[in-house]
Parts: C-alpha cells; sequence; structure tokens
C-alpha cells in the first residue's frame, strides 16, 4: 500500500514503524501456519498426549517446527529446548547453567551493556552465593575477548554474552570468546535474539553451549522462543520449572503448538531470506545513517564499523529523547532505549555502560529497520524528525548556546567507569 501522496513527502496512513528490535510483525506465512492448529479441524491436540491422532499430528507438528529452528543455528534438532520466549530461555541457560556447575565453582562473567534479563538473572545467582564480574564494553560499544579472558578464574564456570546489542547494534566476536571459554572448559551462553534473522548463526563454530533465541525478533509470534543446549555442554543444566517432563526434562508445561509451528515457519523465512533481507537492510540502514548525520549537532552512538545493520542508535544535542518520541509518537516509532520500571523513566543502561555523559544518553534514540521498512518511510521519518527537533530545539534553553556555537554534547562522563572483579 502506497503511504505518500504522489510527490509529496507527506503520509497517509498508518505511523512509519521503525522499531523492528523491539518486535517485528508475524510474517502472513507464520500467520497462516498457526491459523491451523488452532480449531477442530486443524492441530489443536496436546503434543504429550499419546497414542490417539490428536496428539501425535500435534507431535509431529512441533518436530518438524524444532528442525526449522535448528536449520537456523545449524543445530541438531534434539538440542532445541521449546520456552515461551527469550527472556526464559535466558534464565534457564544462566540459573540452570550456573546451579548444575556449582560443585565446580561460583564464578560468573557477563558484559554490563547485556540485556535486563541477563542481568537480572547474574544479580539474583549474586544473591544466592554466586560471584559476578561484569565487565564494562570499550566505548565504542564493543566487548573483545582479551577483555573476558582478563577476568577469567579458575572457578569461572559460566561467560554469557549477547551476539547483537540491541541499541546500538555492536556485534561481538562470541567465536572468538566461545574458543576461550572452551579451551577452559567454562559454560558459554549466547543471547542471539537481535542477531539469529539478521546474521548467519552456526553453533558449532562459534562453539556456544547454550544459545537463547526470540521467536518475535523475527517475524514470528510473542510467547514463544528456544534455548539450544548443547548435547555435550560441560555441566547439566538444572531445570527451572517443574511439573511435567516436557523438553527432555528441561522445561515443564504444555507446549503451545501454534506458537512453537509459528516460530519453526518464521525461522524457515529467516534461512530463506537471509541474504536478501541482509541486503536490503544495508541499503537502508547506509541512507538512514546519512540523512542522520545531517542533522546539526547529531551523532552516531557505538561502533560503525562493527554493527549489524538495522540497529543505529544516534544522539541529538539539546533534545530530551522523551519529548522526541511523544512530539513523534504518531508519526515515527523509535525508541529511546530507555526501560520503564514502576512508572520511572531510567537511563539507558547500555548507553550508560559505554561512560556516555548524562547529556548524551538522555537525547540519544534508537532506530530499527525491518523486512517491510521502505525507502520512502526512512525518508519521511528523518524529514519529520529533522522538523521536530528544530522545534524543540527553538524551545530549549541549552541550544541557543550550543547551535550558535557549532559545538556538540560532551560525548563521554569525565570520570571512567569500570566494573571488574
Amino acid at each position: 500500500m502506497n503511504r505518500y501522496h504522489q510527490g509529496t513527502e507527506r503520509r497517509t496512513a498508518s505511523c512509519v514503524y521503525l522499531d523492528y528490535a523491539a518486535t517485528t510483525p508475524v510474517a502472513p506465512e507464520v500467520a497462516e501456519a498457526m491459523s491451523r492448529c488452532l480449531g477442530l479441524e486443524g492441530l489443536f491436540g496436546n503434543a504429550a498426549s499419546r497414542p490417539h491422532r490428536f496428539g501425535v499430528e500435534a507431535k509431529a507438528a512441533v518436530e518438524a517446527a524444532r528442525e526449522q529452528v535448528a536449520q537456523l543455528v545449524a543445530a541438531d534438532p534434539a538440542e532445541i529446548v521449546w520456552t515461551s520466549g527469550a527472556t526464559e530461555s535466558i534464565n534457564l541457560a544462566i540459573k540452570g547453567a550456573a546451579c548444575g556447575a556449582r560443585g565446580r565453582g561460583r564464578h560468573i562473567v557477563t558484559s554490563s551493556m547485556e540485556h535486563k534479563a541477563v542481568l537480572d538473572s547474574c544479580a539474583r545467582l549474586a544473591r544466592e552465593g554466586f560471584e559476578v564480574t561484569l565487565v564494562d564494553p570499550h566505548t565504542d560499544g564493543t566487548v573483545t575477548w582479551q577483555s573476558i579472558e582478563r577476568v577469567l578464574r579458575r572457578d569461572t564456570i559460566l561467560v554469557s554474552l549477547m551476539h547483537v546489542n540491541n541499541e546500538i547494534g555492536t556485534i561481538t566476536d562470541v567465536a572468538a570468546v566461545g574458543r576461550l571459554a572452551r579451551e577452559r572448559g567454562v559454560v558459554f551462553h549466547v543471547d542471539a535474539s537481535q542477531s539469529a534473522a539478521r546474521l548467519p548463526l552456526d553453533v558449532r563454530e562459534i562453539r556456544a553451549d547454550l544459545v537463547s533465541l526470540s521467536g518475535h525478533k523475527m517475524y514470528g509470534p510473542k510467547g514463544v522462543g528456544a534455548l539450544y543446549v548443547r548435547s555435550s555442554c560441560p555441566s547439566p543444566l538444572e531445570p527451572q520449572m517443574h511439573g511435567g517432563d516436557q523438553e527432555q526434562g528441561l522445561r515443564s508445561g504444555t507446549l503451545a503448538t501454534h506458537q512453537v509451528v509459528g516460530m519453526g515457519k518464521a525461522a524457515e523465512l529467516a534461512c530463506e531470506r537471509l541474504d536478501e533481507d541482509a541486503e536490503a537492510t544495508a541499503a537502508l540502514d547506509r541512507r538512514l545513517r546519512v540523512l542522520l548525520e545531517e542533522i546539526p549537532c547529531s551523532f552516531l552512538n557505538g561502533n560503525q564499523g562493527v554493527r549489524v545493520p538495522g540497529i543505529l542508535s544516534a544522539g541529538f544535542a539539546s533534545i530530551d529523547s522523551e519529548a522526541l518520541l511523544v512530539a513523534l509518537r504518531d508519526e515515527v516509532a523509535i525508541s529511546s532505549g530507555s526501560a520503564c520500571t514502576s512508572a520511572r523513566v531510567e537511563p539507558s543502561h547500555v548507553l550508560t555502560a559505554l561512560r556516555l555523559s548524562e547529556e548524551a544518553v538522555a537525547c540519544s534514540v534508537r532506530f530499527s529497520l525491518g523486512r517491510s521498512t521502505t525507502v520512502e518511510e526512512v525518508d519521511f521519518a528523518v524529514a519529520r524528525l529533522r522538523e521536530t527537533i528544530a522545534d524543540l530545539r527553538q524551545l530549549s534553553s541549552s541550544w541557543t548556546e550550543v547551535g550558535t556555537s557549532g559545538r556538540q554534547p560532551e560525548r563521554h562522563a569525565q570520570e571512567q567507569r569500570w566494573v571488574t572483579a
């Protein structure tokens, strides 16, 4: 559908969506596959019910989806465990691995710019007697294997890192970290929520023991995820949910057949479209970056040379990101990267981990592109962004100084903040 008037940049229909890192729309093929698992004439049965036909057919559909997800990450289907989403996968991976290996040690390593599911799981384990080392990224948003190696100890049992950062898009060389962990006999968990549908991912090549995946980040449904568990993982996982023997005893509960089938179909499409999607997104990403850099007193966050196309964080001097989002909310959907906890907006912990100044964090927003994004949408979004920024700056008491002198905001905090053991 054409969203724009002929020859103009004005939008005529729905708001332009540039928040694909938050969630993706369900692909039509996925919705169709899911619909066949809901009604009496479909595969509505309980996959754990045997031996009647309804349970057998549902079980077959679940196993077919398992194979589709396994193919996406080059794993064996028997190594894929269904969960309710990446958050549960992360909790099972981190808590399960730590509890399963506590006889060998109690030291865990992760970074300070991980997803909150990782950080909160590690914080919980710290309260239970484990010791957690948070490694800060470099100021360009990268975490290197050398940074991880420096903090490893004889009693280290687990390293957990994200493949692609969800706010700034920087890519971690998980293969290098995986080699290091494998040499030390340390369990290595990779959060691949943002990378699985954007980058080639081979669990054998990166030497991961555990990999968490999310359905709704790859044009599948919400409420379903998966955890890759290497068959020869150094430590057994301790289940975090109890009440049945489903999923090899690692995750109890009746499987939602329609959601599992949906994620399987989404994984299949991601495999088929990986190169096509990557090429299209890279072209749009280049256009977006050029247009954003043309906005006066703007800056980009993170190392642009090791960033996945489609996730971009930018800041604009003398702009409050929340005010910008509110002003654009009916026309352009973007994110500040902030987390709302107890009705209080907190600064992005990712940008704070990069040791950006409070000013730089407060004026930064995230753009994330997807399969349905068009050139027209990018152009319209940046045009409205530029206009709105200009309007907000006219209301800003700090803009006169910055605008007339051309001074960029102080990018980094004066005091370096490193979190070490």
